[in-house]
């Protein structure tokens, strides 16, 4: 008994640790947002502001409400694109036997640990030659090649467990491979496609080393950049406008992962296929 309620006390204590773990550097973040120096410990008074907030979003100079733009269109045609991409890619993989399939799925997993810094050098020179540094373009095509790899191995797992009579009657009824995809696989397959939008938009919108090389400014540059080079008078480090715009900056990602959250859990509950 004792040694029962040693291993649950161990446990909270490990819960709440990592609670404040993974806590502490967020509140710290919003406490140094509403505050008007970076140093207010030391301060007699509490300092507490919504200056910072209010300068993010309205000064035309922090060009902030662009940065945030630029993020949601790039991520959000970004995660689209590469789930439908390797929707069809999966449904290949799965559904169709051909010579090397084993080999292909471990070469696109082996390109995809390759890291950015490898290739950022050719991307540039690249792009530069199609003339689309500084465009949407050169974020959004380098971002789906990167995020091809983990929307082709979460799909892939969804579709193998779905039964391939579903697959024949469709073709029986006269669907072609493509609409039996997009009719009836994906249907079933919808929690796996979901989450497969969330990560590759969570990982398009936070995505940094891209960003920084292929955009030179406001017009197409994203937030995790844009923040990055936030700079005050003299040189010195605005920490407030850092930290509210990093808060604000979080509020999409937050907001979709919640709204996919209910899809998901629903699918995982009530099953991918009914028997």
């Amino acid at each position: 008994m004792k040694e029962e309620k040693t291993k649950i006390t161990l446990l909270i204590l490990g819960i709440i640790f990592l609670i404040l773990f993974c806590c502490i550097p967020v509140i710290w973040m919003l406490i140094i947002s509403f505050s008007k120096r970076p140093d207010f410990l030391l301060q007699k008074t509490p300092l507490f502001t919504l200056k910072n907030y209010l300068d993010i979003l309205t000064q035309q100079n922090l060009h902030f409400l662009d940065y945030l733009r630029n993020s949601v269109v790039v991520a959000g045609v970004t995660a689209l694109l590469s789930a439908v991409i390797g929707a069809c890619a999966a449904y290949a993989v799965s559904r169709i036997s051909f010579p090397g399939k084993i080999a292909l799925i471990f070469t696109v997993l082996a390109l995809s640990m390759f890291p950015q810094i490898c290739i950022i050098g050719y991307l540039f020179k690249f792009m530069s030659n199609l003339g689309w540094i500084n465009t949407y373009n050169a974020l959004i095509l380098p971002y789906i090649s990167w995020s091809l790899p983990i929307a082709l191995w979460i799909l892939m797992s969804y579709f193998s467990q779905i039964p391939r009579e579903l697959d024949k009657a469709a073709r029986v009824d006269g669907a072609s491979r493509i609409q039996t995809l997009f009719k009836v696989i994906l249907p079933l397959a919808l929690p796996g496609f979901l989450s497969t939008i969330l990560l590759v938009f969570m990982f398009s919108f936070n995505e940094f080393l891209f960003a920084l090389m292929l955009t030179t400014d406001f017009r197409a540059r994203t937030v995790p950049v844009g923040i990055a080079l936030f700079q005050g008078l003299h040189g010195e480090l605005p920490w407030g406008y850092i930290m509210s715009a990093s808060a604000l900056s979080a509020i999409p990602v937050i907001l979709i992962a919640l709204f996919f959250q209910k899809y998901i859990i629903q699918g995982l509950t009530h099953g991918a296929v009914k028997q």
